[in-house]
């Protein structure tokens, strides 16, 4: 796992071709609107956020946000623990993002 600032995560997503991007805040927050091409799977649900996680592909590079950062810092310790080697948390999360946002 690996802390990355808004801008280390831009431009590593950028030059990424083996990206996927994870929103592991609730439906409520990806309401409110959300960076374009994220895949949602809520970290609150728990058993079923691991159930989720298991089921993606584990030789891609995940990079995961939140709100804030701190649930995707835990969401990336537990992909971790589950066997994905490159997982990216954005610090300063959603609320701090200053790039392409989708609002529906």
């Amino acid at each position: 796992m690996e802390d990355l600032t808004q801008e280390e995560w831009v431009e590593q997503l950028k030059n990424d071709d083996n990206a996927v991007i994870l929103d592991v805040r609730t439906e409520e927050e990806v309401d409110e609107g959300y960076i374009p091409n994220a895949i949602n799977i809520d970290i609150y649900k728990g058993q079923g956020f691991l159930d989720e996680v298991e089921e993606l592909d584990k030789s891609k590079n995940y990079y995961v946000y939140c709100r804030s950062g701190n649930r995707s810092g835990q969401a990336c310790m537990l992909m971790e623990q589950l066997g994905f080697e490159n997982a990216y948390n954005l610090l300063g999360g959603f609320k701090e993002w200053e790039g392409d946002v989708i609002e529906e």
